[in-house]
């Protein structure tokens, strides 16, 4: 019997190192696919750039197709089936009115959605800066999270259904 009992594993490509093990990357996995880290900056910032050109894409083409008037889009199930409005409602004419700079418009039609294109650019500002630093986007949502983002929604979709809360409502 041979004193070579063990085996050394030569593969080019070896096994990604387990949660928590030494050499793991930390923390939640990227948000949004990465370059490889000797990519350079242009490289890594293309995917944040294809994001805003998608996102100012559909902003352009609701600004020119209005949605206030009738049938260029699809009436919301809820609305014509019970009445009530649902977070989404006023949306479209919310981004419309957002596009053409009418930012009363566009938090009378939906705050919420307004709340939710701030939100939406210092997310992708955030996003960019790190991915031009070569440091990936990570962050996680925890369960007691998407349970505060629920109440929200819910509660502003009961409050904008309600006589004293139809401010709030398209």
């Amino acid at each position: 019997m041979s004193g070579d009992n063990h085996r050394v594993d030569a593969s080019p490509n070896p096994a990604p190192a387990a949660p928590g093990a030494p050499g793991a990357p930390s923390g939640p996995p990227p948000l949004f696919p990465t370059a490889p880290a000797g990519a350079s900056r242009l490289r890594r910032i293309a995917v944040p750039a294809g994001v805003l050109a998608a996102v100012a894409g559909a902003f352009g083409y609701v600004a020119t197709v209005d949605p206030n008037q009738p049938g260029h889009y699809p009436v919301c199930p809820l609305l014509r089936f019970t009445g009530v409005y649902c977070p989404g409602c006023g949306g479209l004419r919310s981004a419309h009115a957002f596009a053409h700079g009418d930012l009363a418009a566009a938090f009378g039609a939906n705050a919420l959605a307004v709340a939710g294109y701030a939100l939406f650019a210092v997310l992708w500002a955030v996003w960019l800066v790190r991915e031009a630093r070569g440091k990936p986007l990570r962050f996680a949502l925890r369960p007691v999270h998407w349970w505060g983002i629920g109440a929200l929604l819910l509660v502003f979709t009961v409050v904008r259904n309600l006589p004293f809360g139809s401010a709030l409502a398209p």
